[in-house]
Order: C-alpha cells, then structure tokens, then sequence
C-alpha cells in the first residue's frame, strides 16, 4: 500500500498536465506503470493474480492459469479424487455442484475483467482519467478507497481460504484420498491438496476481485453525488447544476452499459446454483452432515458474498442519486420562501434579517441539529434547511424547471432499463423466496 507521500505525488501527477502539446492540457503524462504511480500497487496485484493481459506473454500466462485453476484441476479433483466409496465422512457427494458453481462464475469474472482491461485499459476503466475535472476532496477519498480495496478482497476471500484450507487438510490428512500418482501416497497428497487449494483461492479471489472493483467505481460516484450536493448550498446558477449532473448521468450510464451483463449473469448463475444445491440437499436419501455439505455451504456463502457487495454498491449509488431529487425539491422551497419574505419586507436590508429569521440553527419539529440523528439521517438529503441567497439572480421559472427535470431524469445504476433500486431489489429477493418455499414444497411433501 502507498504511504502518504505516494498518495500525495499521485495526487499533484494526477493534475499535472503535458508540456509539449497545449491541445492535451489536463491529460495525463504517465502510462506506464512506476514505483510512484497510483495504479502501481494494484498493476503489481494483477500480475500476481495472472489477469494481466497487457501484453502477448502475460495474456498467455493469464489464460493457462485460468485453464489449469478453473478448469484442469476441478475435474480431476472430481473425477479422481470425489471417492465415491468413501465412508460417510469422506464421501463428496455435491462435489460436481460445488465445481460448476465456482468455475462458471469464476468463468464470467475472468472474462468480463480481460475484456474490460483490454478494451478500455485499467486508468480509463477505473475512471482515473477523469479525475482531473473532479475536486481534490474527490480525488483524496478515491485514492484512499482504492487503496483499501484490496484489504477489502482479501477480508471476503480470507475467511473463506482459511475455512476450506482447514476442510481439505482434515480430509486428506485422516485418509480421504489414497491415490499414489506421484509414487508416494504423502507426496501425492500433499501435491493434491495443494492444487485444490490455489484452485480455490484463485477462482474466489476472480469472483471478488469484479465485484470490489465494481464497488470502488461506484464509490466515485457516490463521492462525485456528495461534492454535487454542495451545488445547492452555494449561491450556483442553474446551467451550472444541470451540467454537472449530465456529467454524473452520463457516467452512471457507462458503468450500467459495461456491468449489465456480468450483473445480470452472476444473478443468474449464483441463483440457479442456490436452487440445485437446494434440491440436491432436501433429497430424502441424503444423510446430511457437516462433512458433508461443508463444502457446500462455504460455496454458497461465499457466491452470495460476491452478489451482495454489487448489488448493495448499485442500489447504494442509485439511493444517493435519487437523493438528489428530494435535495433540489427543498433548496426550491427555502430560496422560494426566502423570497417572498424579502418582498413582504420591502427593503433588502429586511430580507437579510428574514434570511436570519428563517433559517436559524435548529432541524425539524424544534429539535436542535445538534442532537445526533445516528445513520437514518442521509448525509446527501437530510432534515437540515438550505439557506438561500437575497441576492440570487435565479428566477422561480428556472427552479421549478430544474426540479421538474430532477424528477423525470432519474439517475442510477440500471441493468437494460431497469433501475437496480430498493425496491427493484425487494421484489427480486421476494421472487426468489417464494421460488425457495415451492421448490421447498415440492422436494419435502414428495417424500
């Protein structure tokens, strides 16, 4: 991770604008990576993780390792190691549900990541050449973000490492496999264990590593819809506020139009691999244990991990963006009132005492903003009342214009027309209960 000094230099660069053409002011100067590059920590993890594919050589290597860890190695562990006439304990029953879950989502991730890099490359793609046009409070929280991001992977992927390192060496080790390949049983076990282990590893760090950089970009924009806020605090002009927020809607539509078919497919792998594991489970002739379905269980939890942390950034971002209705709505009725107690007036100097008088320092129904609303208050659209400006050329026409167009623009994450919102994801999740509860039904009232 970089120190301070990094983040700073990352930061003054980033600003830093090329001295030989006037026409490319603004730009950035550096594309390739350094030691002193914002992206250098996170290039060196792609390396490592052999998803790299900015040239010929590692392109190569990235689709061998995906082969050999996605591919090769979950179909011998299930055809050669499953040990179907194992004792109860090391039987691997859902072994073939556990493997098509995890390589078909690791699948999608590892080709919508190499397609995202390839084609838009990793500064376009995590949108920092547009950091420039954003303030530098934006600019410091994303770097910080992005410097957490992969402590953030490695806190999903962790546990679930750790968890399945303990399963697979309990299993091999009280005797599970007794395939000498290698000439010794010690060495072959140890070899297989291993090449389960980095299989899994790889294919849930993949799955994670989509969905927390689909989160980090999100975060962006929750910070450029927190800087947008300011707008209406100021005495800003409404040509101002509209192009901004074209700016923000015009963004939020290139992340819906590259994520919309990896979230749509993850939704659908991960929900059909809920249901089969559903039904293979709820089978009377199965005599579940925890060695059982152990491995089964941490698949599943950890496939639901991934969805919640997408779907919870986009429904967040689309929260803060619809905020921005609500927030425009009350910055029309204070300037509105202010107004009209100016005219009341009759002097400006009364106007400015009026400004005092409708706007001291309380919130709603009396209590003072002091009191501590705790996190049901929304730091975007809150109870707090916006204060106007006497002075202020914006007509009546013009708000009222700029609020109707809030509310007809609405902005957000959509995945082809449809607004990844709460309530878009409240009938999702009471679809796929009820689903649950029939399947449930009809699995446990046959037998």
């Amino acid at each position: 991770m970089m120190d301070t000094t990094t983040i700073k230099f990352a930061e003054e660069s980033l600003l830093q604008p090329t001295t030989t053409n006037n026409k490319n002011k603004g730009k950035f100067n550096r594309s390739v990576s350094h030691v002193n590059d914002e992206l250098h920590s996170f290039r060196s993890y792609l390396r490592w993780m052999c998803v790299d594919q900015s040239n010929a050589f590692t392109a190569t290597l990235s689709w061998f390792v995906f082969l050999l860890f996605a591919v090769v190695v979950p179909a011998l562990s299930h055809f050669f190691l499953a040990c179907s006439d194992c004792d109860a304990r090391h039987s691997r029953p859902y072994d073939a549900v556990v493997q098509l879950s995890l390589s078909s989502i690791a699948a999608l991730s590892f080709l919508c990541l190499s397609s995202f890099v390839r084609k838009y490359g990793l500064k376009r793609f995590l949108f920092f050449d547009k950091l420039c046009d954003e303030s530098e409070t934006v600019r410091r929280n994303y770097m910080a973000q992005l410097n957490r991001s992969l402590k953030l992977l490695s806190v999903f992927a962790g546990p679930c490492f750790v968890a399945m390192v303990a399963y697979k060496i309990w299993w091999y080790a009280s005797g599970g496999s007794q395939i000498p390949f290698l000439g010794n049983v010690y060495v072959s076990d140890a070899v297989a264990c291993i090449l389960e282990l980095c299989s899994w590893l790889y294919r849930t760090t993949v799955i994670f590593l989509v969905c927390v950089l689909f989160r980090l970009i999100c975060h962006l924009q929750i910070l450029r819809l927190k800087d947008f806020a300011t707008y209406f605090h100021v005495d800003s002009d409404v040509q101002s506020v509209l192009s901004e927020h074209l700016r923000i809607r015009r963004h939020l539509r290139i992340i819906s139009h590259r994520f919309r078919a990896f979230i749509l497919l993850a939704l659908v792998l991960v929900t059909g691999s809920l249901f089969v594991c559903l039904l293979v489970t709820t089978k009377a002739r199965h005599d579940l244990n925890i060695y059982k379905t152990g491995e089964l269980a941490l698949c599943s939890v950890t496939l639901l991990s991934a969805l919640s942390i997408m779907f919870r950034s986009a429904t967040k971002i689309t929260h803060k963006a619809q905020a921005i209705t609500g927030l425009a709505a009350k910055w029309h009725v204070c300037a509105t009132l202010d107004s009209f107690d100016g005219v009341a007036q009759g002097d400006t100097l009364t106007a400015q005492i009026s400004h005092d008088r409708i706007y001291p320092t309380v919130g709603t129904d009396g209590e003072s903003e002091t009191d501590d609303a705790g996190d049901e208050e929304d730091d975007i659209n809150n109870t707090k009342l916006i204060p106007s400006y006497a002075y202020s050329t914006i007509s009546y026409q013009k708000r009222q214009a700029l609020v109707n167009y809030f509310e007809n623009n609405k902005a957000g994450i959509t995945v082809y027309g449809f607004m990844l919102d709460r309530s878009t994801l409240h009938t999702i999740f009471g679809i796929e209960l009820s689903l649950v509860l029939w399947l449930l039904g009809k699995t446990i009232g046959i037998s």
